[in-house]
């Protein structure tokens, strides 16, 4: 049976949905709460041996690490920036310590995934760089990518290429709710499934639209850029687009973007 990594598992939102799916999956999350409610929620599948549930930050090194957790969940991080952009974004932040695991860890304990998400808040390149000393590779990936710094998205892109990924979908994922399956599906098996908030939603092969080639995802991110100048957090931009109709306001103000890489022609 094939296996998918749910590293930053959160409330197991995607990880429910792979389950379904038929795989197996390895989810890996950080916060302890989390986890530990992870761990009462799939009783079922961990007891059937198709989930293992990492509590666990990736990391650089193994033992522990500091780990900031946020009132909105999906915010937690081991980085002391990304806590301070949240915090003068308006959600505070308190510090724990908890496990920390080296990506390349996972690895050599269960095997490369046929399919690898990560949302780590700010440390999704932690996997990227462990799968440079790998021979095998996923053959689908999805990182949230970054969407202020030119240089960080490049950069995100270069490593990519570099592990042999030459394929990308950029995802919006305000508009993963409004997903459906294909049929027939291509990956995995049907599952009839409604993507809750905080899903990452398809991928691989079920994932609409056109696949991208580099140039063609970066001057899509081009866009996307220009956009969260005028009217990202803490501009004056997103003030006034506050003020206006909601779908017009959904038009304008940017939000958070996954890109799908895949390899192969």
């Amino acid at each position: 049976m094939q296996v998918i990594y749910d590293v930053g598992a959160h409330k197991g939102e995607d990880t429910d949905f792979y389950l379904k799916k038929g795989f197996e999956v390895v989810a890996v999350e950080a916060n302890p709460i989390l986890a530990q409610a992870m761990l009462a929620r799939f009783r079922e599948p961990i007891a059937a041996g198709r989930l293992t549930v990492v509590q666990a930050a990736v990391a650089q090194q193994d033992g522990e690490v500091e780990f900031f957790t946020n009132e909105l969940s999906v915010w937690g991080t081991i980085r002391e920036d990304w806590a301070e952009r949240n915090r003068k974004m308006g959600r505070q932040s308190a510090r724990i310590r908890v496990p920390a695991v080296r990506f390349s860890r996972l690895l050599e304990l269960h095997g490369v995934p046929y399919y690898l998400k990560i949302d780590i808040e700010g440390a999704d390149m932690l996997c990227l760089r462990a799968l440079a000393n790998t021979r095998m590779r996923p053959k689908f990936l999805s990182i949230e990518s970054n969407k202020t710094s030119w240089r960080e998205l490049v950069a995100e892109f270069d490593a990519l290429r570099q592990l042999g990924y030459n394929r990308f979908k950029v995802i919006n994922q305000a508009k993963v709710q409004q997903q459906q399956e294909p049929s027939p599906v291509r990956e995995g098996v049907f599952a009839n499934h409604r993507f809750p908030p905080g899903s990452s939603g398809l991928f691989g092969d079920d994932l609409p639209g056109a696949w991208l080639n580099r140039r063609q995802a970066l001057a899509r991110y081009a866009l996307i850029f220009f956009r969260y100048r005028l009217f990202g957090d803490n501009t004056f931009g997103k003030e006034i687009a506050r003020r206006m109709p909601a779908g017009l306001r959904r038009c304008l103000i940017p939000g958070w973007f996954d890109t799908h890489a895949a390899r192969g022609p």
